[in-house]
């Protein structure tokens, strides 16, 4: 098993951040997406928020490839779908690269 944590903002705004959590309840979700998560090797994701702040922990398997998922993701049009809804309520961190969104994060700590 692997583990990423990543992060994202949403922008500052209660309603979009409201209409966020929303679509992240397991009723509302698209299981197409769900799908494409699990296809991917993604064994289990927690989104947690504080403020605006999003902070993601994804556990796989242990072959798991980043650009794998992308490219898997790039030709799945409800995949696309989502994303574009999703980046309504999303913003990019100060210091991420053009058209990144989560950005991964670096341990700096293990008890």
């Amino acid at each position: 098993m692997k583990r990423y944590c990543l992060a994202l903002d949403l922008k500052e705004d209660p309603d979009l951040i409201a209409e966020y959590e929303h679509w992240h309840k397991t009723e509302n979700g698209w299981p197409e997406v769900r799908r494409s998560i699990l296809d991917a090797g993604i064994t289990d994701m927690q989104i947690y928020r504080t403020g605006n702040r999003l902070f993601m922990i994804m556990e796989t398997v242990d072959d798991y490839e980043a650009e794998k998922k992308a490219i898997m993701d790039a030709a799945n049009p409800k995949v696309q779908e989502w994303e574009q809804l999703m980046w309504k309520f999303q913003q990019p961190l100060r210091w991420a690269k053009q058209d990144e969104k989560w950005i991964l994060m670096d341990q700096i700590f293990q008890l």
